[in-house]
């Protein structure tokens, strides 16, 4: 039996689809927890099919019928279009976590975004640094060696995730160039005391629910969410920006690939996508950092 008195939070990770919220509420409602989000996407306000972001998820029924409303934190706190960072929501995460201590609550972490947990639980230091459009679009002519060997050459490497893709490694390198000229603000929270639970699910039946689940979103209205979007002004990269969902059904809206291309190429990402997840996960591990497994 876990007890979860002598954790300062309570994490419940696990890829895509394999029902970590309804898990998270349901543990929140027995130990009298609220809800910390970890879903780099959910954080925008508007992007609500495309991101799974169903508030009645977090109403809990309890075996006697009755029903509770789990209060969650960290979803609809960033203007869509905008591009929330890393170095925000560990900021945010921790005012949120402090707010839920401080009333005598207990904070249950939830999400699948790999990096936002760390950022959330082992209290690293992360540099705010700006975006630099134009130093990217130089480093991106570069091969990827010239620019692991340029990284290195000014920066030990945190560990491999450094180089995961290009975009880490050229964010990687942004950050380096930039710290090297400009002072920088850089978080300093404590690392929390963490039980990390992690729901598996075999491949299969993930994928299963990943291709059932994106239907459904298709027939609830995703497409039409996406073309709101577009009419509200926000320009068609800023969404393909955001990624599976919002990129994919953009390229559709925009004429670029058609419905058929649409469906087939999203649902292909997201079980690449779901795989890089549990990649992640594992790394987690090697790192020293303990699981518990759970198969659902």
């Amino acid at each position: 039996m876990i007890m979860y008195e002598d954790y300062d939070l309570i994490c419940v990770l696990g890829p895509t689809a394999c029902g970590k919220t309804k898990y998270a509420v349901g543990l929140a409602a027995e130990i009298g927890g609220e809800i910390l989000s970890a879903d780099s996407r959910q954080v925008y306000k508007g992007m609500d099919i495309g991101t799974g972001k169903d508030l009645c998820d977090y109403t809990y029924t309890a075996p006697d019928g009755s029903q509770a409303v789990i209060p969650y934190h960290l979803i609809d706190i960033a203007d869509a279009g905008t591009k929330y960072n890393i170095f925000q929501y560990q900021k945010d995460f921790e005012i949120a976590f402090k707010d839920i201590v401080s009333r005598g609550k207990r904070a249950v972490l939830c999400g699948g975004s790999g990096l936002y947990i760390e950022a959330a639980t082992c209290g690293y230091s992360l540099p705010d640094v700006p975006p630099d459009q134009e130093l990217r679009e130089e480093l991106d002519k570069l091969e990827t060696s010239e620019l692991i060997s340029r990284f290195e050459a000014m920066r030990k490497p945190h560990n491999r995730t450094d180089y995961d893709t290009r975009k880490r490694l050229i964010r990687a390198l942004e950050i380096a160039i930039y710290e090297d000229s400009h002072p920088i603000v850089k978080s300093s929270f404590l690392p929390k005391k963490t039980k990390y639970i992690g729901l598996s699910i075999s491949r299969e039946e993930r994928n299963r629910k990943i291709d059932a689940r994106l239907r459904s979103r298709l027939e609830e209205g995703m497409i039409d969410e996406v073309k709101k979007l577009i009419n509200s002004g926000i320009p068609p990269e800023d969404l393909i920006y955001y990624g599976l969902e919002y990129k994919f059904v953009t390229l559709y809206l925009t004429g670029t690939i058609t419905y058929e291309q649409m469906v087939e190429s999203l649902s292909i990402a997201i079980h690449q996508f779901a795989k890089r997840q549990m990649t992640w996960f594992r790394g987690m591990e090697r790192r020293g950092i303990e699981i518990e497994w759970i198969n659902v």
